[in-house]
């Protein structure tokens, strides 16, 4: 059959008057009308069906680049089953996300895929759950996988392929990436005892994550090594939030014999932590030391720059991306993959002062 003969294929000259309002969603029908042709031409040429002329799938091509038009994901995903789509669901957009999200938008370049970064409502009577409240949302007609930092609870099945990091509850479950927690919590203790500090304070993070626990826990094991007494009275939650850093900071600086160094257990606390010390008239690192955990940018900005243990961040989001769309093309992947951490030695850190 001739697509010449078929007048609906037959492109007809551009009408201006008939371009979408600027600042509006370009619709097909806006495409159609602009290059001359029917809807069901425009349908034929996006989805690449046979039927119409050369160059009139040209002329319909300039118009959706001009036009900026895009299908619907939800139609997309209707008909073919999948959106050419991976979500990154977070809990919130911190700065361990954002680092996260940087390897995921530099590993999913050239791949094929669009990347949908999804935060839903999560507060204090929601937290747990909140991935399979997303999850159940997007999959199947918005997104064709996921990756999930910090999900709350385990994902046995799913109903898309998903690539959980640093899970709540360690490398059970799904495929899953993760970095050396007690290393790294070791390696930083390790650090100030080396500089001679023996009453050594630790700012934990959230005692519903598995990642605060092993870090509390490599900080116990340099201690053990060392001989050094574990003493509770030198441990204080701090949430991995700023916020609530505040008060646990302010009450292990104010012990009569309080300690001279702070190992917190993310980079958040740790940086208020140097601030509360700050607002007591200690100077950092001259009377009180602090190492953090995780190496975010603010930490190489801060005053003065934060020794820390560094995630490779970046590699994490964009291991997890390869691993998702290994996953997707149906191929076998490790189920979890442990990464390194390293001390990063900066000028929050020095020598024990005399007492």
């Amino acid at each position: 059959m001739s697509t010449e003969a078929d007048p609906s294929t037959a492109a007809r000259p551009v009408d201006a008057a008939a371009l979408p309002v600027p600042g509006g969603r370009v619709t097909i029908t806006d495409v159609a009308r602009a290059a001359g042709v029917s809807v069901a031409t425009v349908s034929k040429v996006i989805n690449g069906r046979y039927g119409v002329a050369a160059s009139t799938s040209e002329k319909v091509m300039e118009v959706v680049a001009r036009l900026g038009y895009e299908s619907s994901l939800v139609a997309s995903s209707l008909r073919r089953r999948r959106t050419d789509v991976i979500g990154i669901l977070v809990a919130e957009f911190e700065p361990f996300a954002t680092e996260l999200l940087k390897g995921v938008s530099a590993a999913v370049a050239g791949t094929g895929y669009d990347v949908l970064a999804y935060s839903g409502s999560v507060s204090g009577d929601n937290r747990v759950g909140w991935e399979r409240r997303s999850l159940s949302r997007l999959a199947g007609t918005l997104i064709d996988g996921a990756v999930i930092v910090t999900p709350t609870v385990v994902f046995p099945t799913a109903s898309v392929p998903v690539v959980a990091i640093d899970p709540h509850t360690g490398p059970t479950g799904p495929t899953t990436i993760d970095s050396d927690n007690v290393g790294g919590a070791r390696a930083a203790t390790r650090h100030l005892l080396e500089l001679g500090h023996r009453r050594i304070g630790h700012v934990r993070g959230r005692t519903d994550l598995e990642s605060a626990h092993r870090r509390e826990r490599g900080y116990r094991e340099a201690l053990a090594e060392a001989g050094v007494p574990f003493d509770p009275d030198l441990v204080r939650d701090g949430g991995y939030r700023a916020a609530t850093t505040t008060q646990a900071a302010r009450e292990l600086l104010e012990l009569p014999d309080r300690p001279t160094a702070i190992f917190a257990a993310n980079d958040l606390s740790a940086i208020r932590t140097v601030e509360v010390a700050r607002e007591l008239g200690l100077r950092v690192p001259q009377d009180l030391s602090v190492v953090g955990f995780d190496n975010i940018p603010e930490a190489s900005t801060c005053e003065p720059p934060l020794t820390t243990v560094a995630q490779p961040l970046q590699q994490m989001g964009g291991d997890a991306v390869r691993m998702l769309l290994d996953l997707l093309d149906g191929k076998e992947r490790e189920q979890h993959v442990h990464m390194p951490a390293r001390l990063v030695v900066r000028r929050s850190s020095g020598p024990a002062p005399a007492r």
